[in-house]
């Protein structure tokens, strides 16, 4: 069986996810593209992976791919995150993802709304409120709060938790358009707000993108999409794809069998896949490094991390699996930063030596001159910087 080690994989990385500064992009599309899909789940953090890998990025780049161009769509897709995704990709991870966690959330709606007695029949609720929801919107795009003014259906609350320290409430129509969106009917269409928060507009798929998204097969969709992650991220095992994916086990197997995925060693006596054309090693690159934003698609890319993330995983996320942002050197996660008030600041984890220090430090430099004092405020803080208020670019032990 082949070995590829970690600095094989490390080299990969550098190259195939545009971080390493010889291997930037050109577009953002072309960012999206590297990395299967962008993260979007936090607003700021969307534009920061775009930054990273794009020569030369501005704001208005991305702005104009997803709501002028509409080169690219957010969309809610593997594991319920949402994605940033090429039109080419979208009607893939429909299929291979989207469609599962339309299933997901459409259960999980009507057992609330049984729960709560806000209907006898909760599937014909369902069917009742996505209809008007989708006649409130044949007009144009409208927030959530301006569709639930015209549609009396969607007004109101449901309740959860009761008695509980984290009880609360969600809005009917906040839930009505996550399921309208995984399943393809409608997609986010504007932003009132900057590019640092989220204020969106919804559309009709149909509208906003000229036609329906196209069906496809599923186990045809996913063999596509796990072609694109092994050509990306692989090697990568097989608890790797399939929490990438968010899919079962024997679907997963299923897929890398039909892309005639290949079998190779890797350090740590494991085992994963790459694809058949690309077992050869692709050798060593040049020192480099790199200031990643929270949820990054390198940094959230495998569920089996050590090879890049090491000992650090306390620091650099949270209790529930979402990573911050990241210092990387050569292929590895050193550390984290924060920029609460618009100028850079690393926090090291570990002793990099004076080159890559100094790397960094004109890094963050950069990023500062690029944020021109607009402050960054993460949706999910790594615990190394949540309680710093002015981190230390110094080792943080």
């Amino acid at each position: 069986m082949i070995h590829l080690d970690d600095a094989e994989r490390r080299a990969r990385l550098a190259r195939r996810h545009a971080v390493a500064p010889g291997s930037r992009v050109g577009s953002v599309e072309a960012a999206a593209d590297a990395m299967v899909c962008l993260h979007a789940t936090d607003p700021a953090g969307l534009y920061l992976s775009a930054w990273a890998r794009t020569d030369g990025f501005a704001v208005a780049d991305l702005d104009r791919a997803l709501y002028e161009d509409r080169t690219l769509v957010k969309h809610l897709a593997m594991r319920r995150t949402l994605f940033a995704v090429t039109r080419e990709l979208l009607p893939v991870a429909q299929a291979a993802s989207s469609n599962r966690v339309a299933g997901v959330e459409r259960r999980r709606l009507e057992k609330e709304v049984r729960e709560a007695g806000l209907a006898d029949d909760a599937e014909r609720w369902f069917d009742e409120v996505c209809a008007a929801a989708v006649a409130g919107l044949a007009e144009g795009p409208l927030t959530a709060a301006q569709l639930r003014d015209r549609v009396p259906a969607l007004e109101g609350s449901i309740a959860y938790g009761h008695g509980k320290s984290w009880a609360g409430s969600f809005a009917v129509v906040s839930r009505v358009m996550t399921c309208l969106q995984a399943s393809g009917t409608v997609v986010r269409a504007g932003n009132l707000g900057s590019w640092t928060s989220s204020r969106p507009t919804w559309a009709l798929a149909s509208d906003w993108l000229g036609d329906p998204i196209a069906p496809v097969p599923e186990d045809v969709a996913r063999a596509q999409l796990v072609r694109r992650w092994l050509r990306r991220f692989g090697p990568g095992t097989t608890l790797d794809v399939k929490w990438w994916l968010g899919s079962t086990l024997g679907a997963v197997r299923q897929a890398l069998h039909d892309v005639g995925a290949v079998e190779v060693s890797l350090d740590g006596a494991r085992s994963g896949w790459v694809l058949p054309d690309d077992v050869e090693p692709v050798g060593p690159v040049e020192p480099w490094v790199a200031l990643l934003p929270g949820l990054d698609p390198t940094t959230m890319g495998w569920f089996e991390r050590d090879w890049y993330l090491g000992p650090h995983r306390a620091q650099l996320f949270d209790s529930v699996g979402n990573g911050g942002a990241t210092a990387w050197v050569d292929g590895r996660i050193v550390g984290g930063w924060a920029a609460t008030a618009g100028v850079v600041e690393v926090v090291l984890l570990e002793e990099v030596g004076a080159d890559a220090r100094a790397a960094l430090e004109a890094e963050a430099d950069r990023l500062t001159g690029w944020l021109t004092g607009q402050p960054v405020v993460p949706r999910f803080p790594a615990p190394l910087v949540r309680p710093v208020s002015r981190p230390r670019r110094s080792p943080a032990g």
